[in-house]
């Protein structure tokens, strides 16, 4: 099973009750702070706080223009996008100290993007046996930490690296 698709996810994928337009562009255009969960941003890219985490943690690098795919994007951009991410991991790693990353990009609404038309990369924290009952069966992420929470250890987490 792919733990990234429970019915939880889907449930919300589906759902009826989204924010009008693009959920990347109405966030960046937000004063950052828990409104929005942008977390730090770069010239062309920034990171942001998946409002839906499957951990604490889950981020997410996001380009600053509405672009649907990778090969779209100018390669400055591109590059950016993955050393965001490769940041992520690295304020992920200090804070959480995670034993693993899932890390990657869902393209298109035949692959499961919740957003296809503004190509994200995800970044999730991974701990062994972090799956259980209550995500496999419940429909239920349990998270350690308010997002709130989260939202100002990674902040504080990209200042450091600044």
């Amino acid at each position: 099973m792919n733990h990234l698709w429970t019915p939880w996810r889907m449930k919300y994928i589906e759902s009826d009750h989204k924010e009008e337009g693009c959920v990347f562009c109405n966030a960046q255009a937000r004063e950052d702070g828990t409104s929005n969960l942008i977390a730090f941003r770069g010239e062309q890219a920034f990171v942001i706080l998946n409002l839906y985490p499957y951990t604490s943690g889950h981020l997410m690098v996001v380009p600053f223009d509405h672009v649907a795919t990778l090969e779209n994007l100018d390669p400055a951009t591109r590059a950016e996008m993955m050393e965001l991410t490769s940041q992520c991991m690295n304020v992920l790693k200090k804070i959480y100290r995670p034993q693993g990353f899932n890390m990657g990009a869902n393209i298109g609404k035949a692959a499961g993007a919740g957003v296809p038309g503004h190509i994200h990369i995800h970044i999730v924290p991974r701990w062994g046996g972090d799956t259980n009952f209550m995500s496999t069966l419940g429909e239920t992420r349990v998270l350690p930490e308010a997002i709130e929470e989260t939202y100002r250890r990674v902040r504080e987490g990209f200042k450091s690296i600044s």
